[in-house]
């Protein structure tokens, strides 16, 4: 019993005389590296937040992504100190990193997408929005998806790439939008009477703004109407409003002056006369 005691004893103290540098090495290592990780994620964190245009969010991913980078070089480094052979370790992480890449990389291309919206703010939260064929207000934007809500309250999810690649509208960007209404009278009705109770309505509407001008013109002659055009900015905020009562009032306006808004006719001529 005594003699296994001792046996084991001196296993034991072998170790630590073979390994016991590289453990305390190890040790030392581990800390540092996890000081100089923490101290990097906040150093990171509090350097992206002087600047506004750099959401919350991709100030978390950039002050993260570094401090597990400088994990993985810790780990390395403990790794190197009991004699593992690093340069197939890294290799291989590689290799792990590519095939991950290449099973993810559609949920990857929405993560950079995520980060080019955030990092350049094409749009924000509460914005109406057209893009990659989908539009709605935004109500969130992430690293993955963008959520959206249509007019009538429907929820969209829409991955990043998908608006990231392609041409985005945005209507609510610009803090004044101009209201277009076309509107048609007869040929036999007088084009100056009907300009003026049209330029009449815009300037009787509170929400019309003086700069731009308001302008109503004749654009073409069709079918079976004269057609005006009505031009009128306002706040973007009134955009659906205005529009809705100033075609309203229009129709009103129009009826109250005898000018007649036609609808599309033809005008058939019979040659000659149906055999009996």
């Amino acid at each position: 019993m005594e003699q296994a005691i001792e046996e084991v004893w001196t296993m034991v103290m072998a170790l630590v005389a073979s390994y016991g540098l590289s453990v305390l090495g190890a040790i030392v290592i581990l800390i540092i590296g996890f000081v100089v990780a923490g101290w990097a994620r906040g150093s990171i964190s509090r350097g992206l937040s002087r600047f506004k245009n750099i959401d919350a969010t991709l100030r978390s991913f950039f002050s993260s992504l570094a401090y597990y980078a400088v994990i993985i070089f810790t780990v390395i480094a403990v790794l190197s100190q009991f004699g593992v052979e690093t340069t197939s370790f890294i290799a291989a992480l590689g290799a792990a990193g590519l095939a991950i890449g290449l099973a993810l990389q559609g949920t990857l291309s929405n993560v950079a997408a995520g980060v080019m919206l955030l990092l350049f703010r094409p749009f924000k939260i509460g914005d109406y929005i057209e893009g990659g064929g989908l539009a709605g207000t935004v109500k969130d934007i992430s690293l993955f998806i963008t959520e959206l809500a249509t007019p009538d309250n429907v929820q969209i999810l829409a991955p990043n790439a998908q608006i990231w690649g392609s041409a985005i509208k945005n209507y609510s960007f610009h803090p004044t939008r101009r209201v277009d209404i076309v509107i048609g009278i007869a040929y036999e009705d007088d084009i100056d009477k009907a300009l003026a109770a049209i330029i009449d309505e815009m300037k009787k509407d509170s929400r019309v703004v003086a700069e731009p001008e308001p302008m109503a013109a004749v654009t073409d002659l069709g079918n079976s109407s004269v057609n005006f055009v009505v031009r009128v900015w306002c706040n973007a905020a009134d955009y659906w409003g205005l529009k809705f009562d100033l075609t309203k009032n229009l129709k009103n306006r129009m009826d109250m002056e005898n000018i007649t808004i036609p609808f599309p006719q033809r005008t058939m001529h019979m040659v000659g006369a149906a055999a009996d």
